[in-house]
């Protein structure tokens, strides 16, 4: 019997998915191409025109000097912006790790590789909201 070789197939692209609240990013990365970063189909500028959101989609890519190594293809939904913007970091993380298994100990320590399982409360009956009570009414 002769032993199976290991082949190793190159993929079309590195696959990782980012959740934050009730926001969901698929995010691709792909070698080739335009080293951009679009997300639903607009530039990451236009899409997050806030500084301070883009700092947190590019915290993970500038941590290993990767920022223009690739074409990042996001689709979100759900949530607001910021959540959007997390769960985006989150899948870039993760995406990077299926590219190369030996980056995940420089991304988990700066906790790029972790959730945040905060989400928001269940409204209860008889409340007005999840813990807020209805007015309270001398007559």
């Amino acid at each position: 019997m002769t032993p199976k070789k290991k082949t190793t197939k190159k993929k079309k692209y590195y696959r990782g998915i980012g959740r934050r609240k009730t926001a969901t990013a698929e995010v691709r990365l792909y070698k080739t191409g335009k080293k951009t970063i679009t997300v639903n189909d607009e530039k990451m500028k236009e899409y997050f025109p806030r500084l301070e959101l883009q700092e947190i989609i590019n915290a993970p890519l500038e941590k290993l000097d990767l920022k223009d190594e690739f074409r990042i293809s996001v689709l979100v939904r759900g949530s607001g912006y910021h959540s959007q913007a997390e769960a985006v970091q989150l899948g870039i993380a993760r995406a990077l790790v299926d590219y190369d298994e030996e980056l995940k100990p420089a991304l988990k320590e700066d906790n790029y590789l972790s959730r945040d399982p905060r989400m928001k409360e269940r409204k209860k009956y008889g409340r007005r909201k999840a813990r807020r009570s209805p007015q309270w009414r001398k007559r």
